[in-house]
């Protein structure tokens, strides 16, 4: 059973304790179903003009791609969210925008931000959210706290690469290195994820300047207040600050009416027509097809030893590790 979506949203930033330039962005555009933290950086304080640009790209792209929004279907032929590709889609081009200018401008080179946005589709009482970074997303439901997100950090890449390496080299590398941010190529990598809204949920985008000092049974409690999106929103923000305001805090508090009574997966449509699986191309009918295709496996040849995409970085780390031993 799913009623009528209303959404209430609030959001703030703050400088913080130590910092002398806000770089965070919030963008609440409610005639959108558009929300979003941008946490910006870069030389001669640049970072502030990549996270608005970055908030005024995508409010533009959402914009423009209203009309052919409604006109499409909710769910492509593949049973994909039309709305988690809008809103990827809207990622990619506030990158190339940031890029543009940062290769056209001298007082704007370098600069980059990370991103985390969520829009809402009506009609599915779904939202999808998208980031780049460590700037992260968390759900609070029935009392429980979700983190929705997972960083693109140096630190979870090597985790993910190098389980095996001891606590004391980790607790060596940089924590404030994010490996991939909207401005550092043309080519961007955005993850991108839907859920089914169920009432009562409230989620709170945010940046690492209010994740990192305040810790998740805080901000648990703090949403789970009978308070307003925005007086949630100046709640996070005092935490963060009462714990030295180590950086530019950003949030954005949404509340959640209405919508799901309980979760479903957000594929939860048809599968689509046996004729699409006929869209790959003629096979023999004599073989049957490969359980399982491996892209590139084909190409791949244990003998020579071929470096994995993993390599630069295993590489880099070791150079890291090597320069701090010595």
């Amino acid at each position: 059973m799913t009623t009528e979506l209303v959404l209430q949203a609030g959001g703030a930033t703050d400088v913080g304790k130590r910092r002398t330039h806000n770089e965070d962005t919030v963008l609440v555009r409610d005639d959108l179903s558009l929300y979003l933290v941008a946490d910006g950086a870069g030389g001669h304080n640049a970072g502030d003009v990549a996270s608005t640009l970055c908030a005024r790209s995508m409010s533009n792209y959402f914009g423009a791609t209203i009309r052919a929004t409604h006109e499409r279907p909710e769910f492509n032929r593949f049973g994909i969210p039309n709305g988690a590709r809008r809103l990827s889609a809207a990622v990619l081009k506030a990158n190339r925008d940031i890029v543009e200018i940062s290769r056209t401008s001298q007082a704007h080179r370098g600069m980059g931000t990370t991103v985390v946005a969520a829009c809402f589709s009506p009609r599915s009482g779904l939202m999808h959210v998208a980031h780049v970074g460590d700037s992260r997303c968390y759900r609070l439901r029935a009392g429980h706290l979700e983190l929705l997100t997972k960083d693109h950090s140096l630190l979870t890449d090597v985790i993910e690469q190098r389980p095996e390496l001891d606590d004391q080299v980790l607790a060596r590398l940089p924590k404030n290195v994010v490996t991939r941010a909207l401005g550092m190529d043309e080519q961007l990598r955005v993850s991108i994820r839907s859920y089914a809204v169920v009432e009562a949920d409230r989620y709170l985008l945010c940046s690492d300047g209010l994740s990192g000092p305040v810790s998740a049974p805080e901000i648990a409690a703090a949403l789970g207040r009978e308070e307003t999106p925005s007086e949630i929103a100046q709640r996070l923000l005092a935490l963060a600050n009462a714990a030295g305001g180590p950086d530019n805090i950003a949030a954005l508090v949404l509340h959640c009416a209405g919508g799901h009574t309980h979760a479903l997966p957000a594929d939860s449509v048809p599968p689509p027509p046996p004729e699409l699986f006929s869209m790959a191309g003629d096979f023999d009918s004599d073989q049957s097809d490969p359980e399982l295709l491996i892209l590139g496996i084909e190409d791949l040849d244990i003998s020579d030893g071929p470096e994995s995409a993993s390599d630069d970085l295993l590489r880099a780390l070791g150079d890291l590790i090597g320069s701090k031993r010595s």
